[in-house]
């Protein structure tokens, strides 16, 4: 589907007229369905990264959220209402995404929002939530939620966040690659969590940070940053975004030659939307990344697996069923669809009839902890942290082998966990 600003996806009028037939989904039992003529849609705003920097997750994003409020309208919507996304794009720019937090909830009514990614267009526009006292449900991974950098309004209750990641993953970098870190990061807010927490992480182990080194999310040649790494480095650590990702490890590649060079570790930030057996990619043959979602389907991948992948249109490689050159943003986008769902759940549990029930709907989300696994959360069960706004879950550790990402470790929830440093539930809103 293409994306279109102002874009409006509404059941349709067949599906109103016939009640919708289907069966109810999984964990939706029980669901009494009013008619539709009688109920006034629940209106979704999406802030969605269609232009700018973003913009290969924001296609993905828009599908999968798609796919969910398909799903969700099949089965009789919420609470027995219709519900209906509005799209805006707010080019990756944080002036631009707390515009369009304005302009979704006064112009257009939405009842809530949700769907951002980009950590500094969060910071920027999540504020602005605030102030107009509208639900703002990001798919950022950024610590900004949980810091307490924010306000009650914002919830990330889709997705882990950087810091929960980084402390499931760096004793097994330490255990298995080395101990010895170089760092590339993305000189804006989520590159920031990477720099801090993995060299809290790696001290934890034992470990020393040689060298962090940072680099404009815009940027589009790496070579003369190379120079830059230690040569006793035993783990590069990478965590690229932007344009340039594809030209940030083929330049890499270049650099170390058939040389030695130390250890890999990514964060598939660095390869989303990218077919991992593109030619100038073979350097990466044996490195690891981390990932939310394996991008190839695992051979004990869970029995919702593939009813979710056929829903959002991705083969088992993790690219469009339409076009295999067409790479999904496979392991974040999953944070779009699961938000969905814990809006349905969080609107039926409260009673949410409109704009004068926010201030309970939050407050119902705050309620929310056990998230299981199902076809609302296929990437895995996740727990949600009320006091701090947060969800936590298992994160994977993948290797490239033969071109393809293959999951080779998965760790368990409780190695993401943390000690709260905000109890939003004390703020006022």
């Amino acid at each position: 589907m293409k994306t279109t600003k102002n874009m409006l996806v509404t059941p349709s009028r067949r599906q109103v007229l016939t009640g919708i037939g289907a069966g109810l989904i999984a964990g939706s039992a029980g669901l009494v369905r009013p008619s539709w003529a009688q109920s006034a849609p629940l209106k979704l705003g999406f802030q969605l990264h269609a232009t700018g920097i973003g913009a290969s997750y924001g296609r993905w994003y828009q599908r999968t959220a798609d796919a969910a409020l398909k799903m969700i309208n099949d089965a009789g919507g919420i609470a027995g209402r219709p519900v209906e996304i509005v799209y805006e794009d707010d080019g990756t720019d944080p002036k631009r995404g707390a515009e369009v937090v304005d302009k979704l909830t006064s112009q257009h009514g939405c009842d809530m929002i949700f769907g951002t990614l980009f950590s500094h267009v969060v910071m920027g526009s999540a504020p602005r939530a605030g102030e107009l006292k509208v639900p703002y449900l990001v798919c950022s991974e950024g610590y900004h939620v949980a810091s307490g950098a924010l306000n009650r309004w914002t919830l990330q209750p889709g997705i882990t966040d950087v810091r929960s990641q980084i402390s499931s993953m760096a004793p097994w970098v330490a255990a298995n690659l080395g101990k010895k870190v170089t760092m590339f990061y993305p000189d804006y807010a989520f590159g920031y969590d990477h720099r801090d927490f993995f060299k809290t992480a790696i001290e934890a182990q034992g470990g020393t940070m040689l060298a962090q080194i940072a680099i404009p999310p815009t940027e589009t040649s790496f070579t003369r940053y190379f120079a830059q790494i230690p040569a006793d480095t035993e783990v590069l650590y990478h965590v690229m975004v932007g344009p340039g990702v594809l030209t940030f490890v083929k330049e890499l590649g270049e650099f170390y030659g058939s040389g030695a060079k130390p250890q890999l570790f990514g964060f598939v930030d660095s390869l989303e939307a990218v077919d991992t057996a593109t030619p100038g990619l073979e350097f990466l043959e044996g490195s690891h990344f981390w990932e939310a979602h394996p991008r190839v389907k695992p051979a004990d991948a869970g029995e919702h697996e593939a009813a979710y992948r056929a829903a959002v249109g991705v083969d088992d490689n993790g690219a469009s069923v339409s076009d295999a050159k067409d790479v999904s943003t496979y392991s974040h986008m999953f944070s779009a669809w699961e938000t969905l769902f814990f809006i349905k759940q969080a609107v039926e549990a409260s009673g949410y009839a409109g704009p004068a029930d926010r201030q309970k709907l939050v407050e119902a989300m705050e309620a929310i902890s056990d998230l299981p696994y199902g076809i609302e959360r296929p990437q895995g069960a996740m727990t949600f942290n009320g006091k701090t706004h947060q969800a936590f879950g298992t994160q994977s550790i993948s290797q490239i082998q033969g071109g393809k990402l293959m999951r080779v470790h998965q760790t368990a929830m409780a190695d993401g966990a943390y000690d709260d440093a905000v109890d939003y539930t004390a703020m006022s809103f």
